[in-house]
């Protein structure tokens, strides 16, 4: 059996029950290797198999094989499993052959949503800046069409070493679409590990922001606003309710 657990945002009270009795019961636990770091101290006795980025292929591919000879192997993505997780690949190389489960985590866009207050309390977008997979244009394309709906937009990997200025890119796509730099923005860094900060600001201000990797970013719709060290989207109610 094979099981592409979401692990959380990486510190063991972020998972949930059933991920942690899978990894409890599991005989093999693969992934990327800053995500199998995260896991091993608390189930140090297991069969361990990781490879870096750009290795998803092989690494899913040795998953997929131990399942197959009998063992019941766990693969952990950071977050949700599913969401920029190894879950599609996984079902993808697997087929029909080898039994699939997946479980769900929280993802990061959730768990740094809640530090920062409730920034995704309406509709929003999720988008990665990374163009590994995805080509820059289409990248472009997703930021104005989020911006022109007026969503509140979560970034996923807004810049690394290779791409240190695509944070600031996006920014500046997002103000020719008609956001002005005015607008809240919030960050949060090393969610649920060693680090672990957070911090609003304005759009203008975001696009000088030193992110990397490990940072997720939110940008507010029209009515989001700052109430003290909260980053609020309200929904509505009040309005529907007359009260303002």
């Amino acid at each position: 059996m094979l099981t592409i657990v979401g692990i959380g945002p990486g510190k063991a009270e972020g998972m949930t029950m059933e991920a942690y009795e899978c990894l409890s019961r599991c005989e093999c636990i693969v992934g990327y290797t800053v995500y199998v770091d995260l896991v091993r101290q608390l189930f140090p006795d297991k069969v361990y198999y990781s490879t870096p980025m750009t290795q998803e292929v092989e690494r899913c591919q040795w998953a997929i094989e131990q399942a197959a000879s009998g063992r019941e192997v766990a693969m952990v993505c950071s977050g949700d499993s599913g969401v920029y997780g190894m879950a599609g690949l996984v079902c993808e190389l697997a087929g029909e052959e080898t039994g699939v489960e997946v479980l769900p985590g929280v993802t990061a866009a959730c768990s740094g949503a809640a530090l920062l207050g409730a920034p995704l309390a309406h509709d929003f977008a999720v988008i990665s800046l990374s163009d590994r997979l995805t080509p820059w244009d289409k990248i472009e394309k997703r930021l104005q069409a989020a911006a022109a709906g007026d969503f509140v937009i979560c970034l996923y990997n807004p810049a690394s070493k290779g791409r240190p200025d695509y944070l600031r890119k996006a920014c500046d796509i997002l103000c020719e679409t008609g956001v002005e730099e005015e607008r809240i923005c919030g960050v949060v860094q090393n969610i649920g590990r060693e680090g672990e900060s957070s911090r609003i600001m304005t759009l203008a201000t975001l696009r000088d922001y030193a992110a990397d990797m490990f940072t997720t970013v939110y940008i507010g719709n029209r009515m989001t606003k700052q109430l003290g060290e909260r980053m609020i989207t309200p929904r509505g109610y009040r309005q529907v309710n007359g009260e303002v």
